[in-house]
């Protein structure tokens, strides 16, 4: 159970400001419960700190963000939040912003590909506290098996290596899982390794450009048509069940993060490799991150006690035991260049290289949410036997620009 919380803003004994955190659990059993790391950290915080008590509270994935969102919507509102999005909070001008709170020092470190996607309208109110991206894994044993030679660097290649496996009985050549779990993330590696994305440059929506619907439009024809990704429908297919699948040996290849890796490490008799993901002519020029957050909440007044609290968060120390534990990669350069020279990570490496180009979800716009539930309900249609990619994306940039255009009419810019 987690601790019981302090009111918001309240004194503690002799007049000590109380900071209210509330954070997300990534373990999977108490045994390595997220909770340890935030008492400990706050612990020591507080014998550097005088005058200043953490209180932390770690919920599960599957409920954090929903009792953030109620506890602000009650106007009770923690000081500080590590869950999954902050754009909503931060157009309704709820947030600090980062300048207004973290040492420049802090700020310098973050690492400017992820610190870009907490912004909105420019300003960073969502501060990354932990990133993962995206290779292609193999299983080395059933490449062998097929007479294929390395990793495949292009789309073509990677045809011709599932034709490979299929003939050689591997019962899924590639995994692609575009059921509701993990849709917008497979979708988006797609985009990429096409040229296109969900965004321009200038962050407006173009989910139906021409390069995501080739994309798509490859899929359907090159790998579904063709019976190269198993007997599943990939429109019902969720990551963790191919992640099992890859695990039992049954899938030639599939783009995975590091979760992947620690499963399939623990699996008898699964021989692995990584490789960076394969792009329509040859190596894609980039791949894809996803990040979770961290923001500070105006409510309480506590915007120098935040400060104080986030820049210990954030010490190359802290980002490692957290990181470190988990398998999930640093969002500063001096814990990333630490963990980058330390051979106990070397599983990592791969990963870490890829960072610093990575492109995120568009996390910054608070019609986000709204987009990634319909790629979810209608993205699998596009590589169906007649689906029709150009019309699927149309309708879904279509609905995009209008949450985008309401959403934008209704907050306004953010307050600072």
């Amino acid at each position: 159970m987690a601790p019981a919380l302090t009111a918001c803003g309240s004194g503690g004994p002799g007049g000590d400001k109380r900071l209210k955190v509330v954070a997300a659990d990534y373990g999977d059993n108490a045994a390595n419960s997220s909770k340890k790391y935030w008492e400990a950290l706050a612990r020591d915080f507080e014998s550097k700190n005088s005058g200043i008590k953490v209180d932390v509270e770690v919920l599960s994935w599957t409920e954090v963000d929903k009792h953030v969102a109620d506890l602000v919507q009650a106007g009770k509102a923690p000081d500080i939040a590590q869950i999954g999005a902050y754009a909503d909070f931060a157009a309704a001008g709820k947030l600090y912003s980062a300048d207004q709170m973290l040492s420049i020092p802090t700020q310098a470190d973050m690492i400017t590909s992820i610190a870009k996607a907490g912004e909105v309208h420019r300003i960073q109110y969502g501060l990354p506290f932990v990133a993962s991206t995206r290779l292609l894994f193999y299983n080395k044993t059933l490449f062998a098996k097929a007479g294929i030679a390395r990793a495949p660097q292009s789309w073509d290649e990677i045809q011709a290596a599932a034709v490979k496996l299929q003939k050689a009985g591997v019962k899924i050549p590639y995994g692609l899982p575009l059921g509701p779990e993990e849709a917008p993330a497979e979708t988006m590696l797609w985009m990429l390794s096409a040229g296109g994305g969900y965004t321009d440059k200038n962050g407006a929506y173009t989910i139906d450009r021409d390069e995501n619907i080739r994309a798509f439009e490859w899929l359907r024809d090159e790998l579904v048509g063709k019976g190269l990704t198993g007997p599943g429908d990939p429109a019902r297919t969720n990551r963790q069940e191919v992640f099992d699948a890859f695990c039992r040996g049954e899938v030639g290849m599939l783009n995975g993060h590091p979760t992947l890796m620690q499963l399939a490490a623990k699996s008898k008799g699964v021989s692995f490799e990584m490789a960076p993901l394969p792009g329509a002519k040859g190596l894609s020029k980039s791949t894809m991150g996803v990040a979770d957050w961290i923001m500070a909440f105006k409510q309480n007044g506590h915007r120098e006690e935040c400060g104080k609290f986030l820049d210990f968060v954030y010490a190359k120390k802290n980002v490692l035991a957290f990181t470190g534990q988990y398998d999930l990669l640093p969002v500063t350069t001096s814990a990333s260049q630490a963990m980058h020279e330390d051979p106990a990570h070397k599983n990592l490496q791969q990963f870490l290289e890829q960072l610093e180009n990575a492109e995120f979800y568009p996390a910054d716009k608070t019609s986000w949410a709204k987009v990634s539930k319909a790629l979810k309900e209608q993205i699998g249609a596009t590589v169906k036997k007649g689906g029709d990619p150009a019309s699927v994306l149309g309708e879904i940039q279509r609905d995009a620009n209008a949450t985008e255009n309401a959403g934008q009419a209704q907050a306004g810019t953010p307050a600072s």
